[in-house]
């Protein structure tokens, strides 16, 4: 019989230490090797300190920064732990009246803009993460960016064109502006006073 069980125990701790051990350590090794940034998350850093990712949304709030594309995430926005959608179908009361709420926000923030509201800035994403927000979304807020700034609204559509990524490869996806690295430009330019 021992010599029946041998070859299984002797293949399990084999493969075991081969795909659990040995093929991650290669892995691990190979990414950080070639794609050092992409696989520590794509961190951006500042004065040594990481605060944030391209990678994942942050929430902002205050009109001087442009706002990202809203997360459903639990019990925080844009919780990396608990990424979910949420699962709320498009006749569903509750979608209808967080939209609702969003649209208030918006107008509030902004009551002079009559322009449509983009519907990225209405919804939030299957994920709960997402870091872009549409070109039409980006420029939907420029006049309230500016006006926050006291700088003129050709300024801050510079900067919005400069951080406007196209398609991938130029087929995949639609273009998008990530709105944390767009932020951080929009600090950079106009210094804290």
């Amino acid at each position: 019989m021992w010599t029946q069980i041998r070859p299984a125990v002797v293949s399990l701790v084999f493969f075991t230490a081969l795909t659990g051990i040995v093929y991650p350590l290669v892995v691990t090794g190979i990414a950080q090797t070639v794609f050092p940034r992409q696989a520590n998350g794509n961190l951006i850093d500042r004065d040594g300190k990481a605060i944030g990712s391209t990678l994942i949304g942050q929430q902002f709030d205050d009109p001087k920064y442009f706002w990202g594309r809203l997360s459903a995430t639990s019990p925080a926005p844009y919780d990396a732990s608990s990424s979910s959608g949420s699962n709320l179908g498009p006749t569903n009361a509750a979608l209808l009246d967080a939209i609702r709420q969003r649209v208030d926000v918006l107008k509030q923030a902004d009551p002079d803009n009559t322009k449509p509201i983009p519907v990225d800035l209405a919804t939030a994403s299957a994920s709960g993460l997402d870091p872009h927000v549409s070109p039409a979304a980006a420029e939907y807020q420029v006049p309230r960016v500016a006006r926050a700034r006291s700088v003129s609204e050709e300024q801050v559509r510079q900067l919005v064109a400069q951080h406007t990524e196209e398609r991938t490869f130029g087929v995949f996806g639609e273009a998008r502006v990530n709105v944390l690295e767009l932020n951080l430009a929009l600090d950079s330019a106009q210094p804290k006073r």
